[in-house]
């Protein structure tokens, strides 16, 4: 039998690199780009749960009563979130609740454990599609919310 030529052979394997590049270079840019993406998320999550962590930590400054410190406390998570670029939508709440009862409408505060209170503040942020890079919209939330809570002493008026 006649083997054919070692030429013919590397001929019929021409090619053959440039598709295999292919293939692991899809694989490698969307794993890549998944890691971009989801870093730019977390990264933007990080940034809502500090500016919430500065809102409640504002609420511990004395005011006069718990609507001024829960003004305080949002007026401090908005300035902290403003980093965030415009296109992105946020909102910022701070309500004081009972520790025990968790009573959030009109809650008695006091000395005693059953009377505690807590400024809850939540800092959310949506419309993130028009800033992170297109991505399924399975993988993607809709909005990232930062949230925190810091026990009130007992002489909150």
């Amino acid at each position: 039998m006649k083997t054919p030529h070692p030429g013919i052979r590397a001929h019929a394997q021409r090619g053959a690199y440039a598709v295999e590049f292919a293939m692991v270079f899809l694989i490698f840019f969307a794993l890549l780009y998944g890691i971009i993406s989801y870093g730019m998320l977390f990264a933007f999550r990080l940034g809502l749960q500090n500016a919430a962590e500065d809102g409640a930590r504002a609420a511990l400054r004395y005011q006069p009563t718990l609507p001024a410190r829960a003004t305080q406390a949002q007026t401090t998570a908005t300035l902290s979130s403003n980093w965030m670029p415009a296109v992105v939508t946020r909102s910022v709440s701070a309500t004081v609740c009972g520790v025990v009862s968790n009573n959030c409408t009109a809650p008695t505060c006091g000395a005693t454990w059953d009377t505690r209170c807590q400024m809850v503040v939540t800092v959310t942020a949506s419309n993130l599609q028009l800033l992170l890079p297109p991505f399924p919209s399975f993988a993607m939330p809709d909005q990232i919310v930062g949230k925190a809570s810091m026990l009130l002493d007992g002489r909150a008026p």
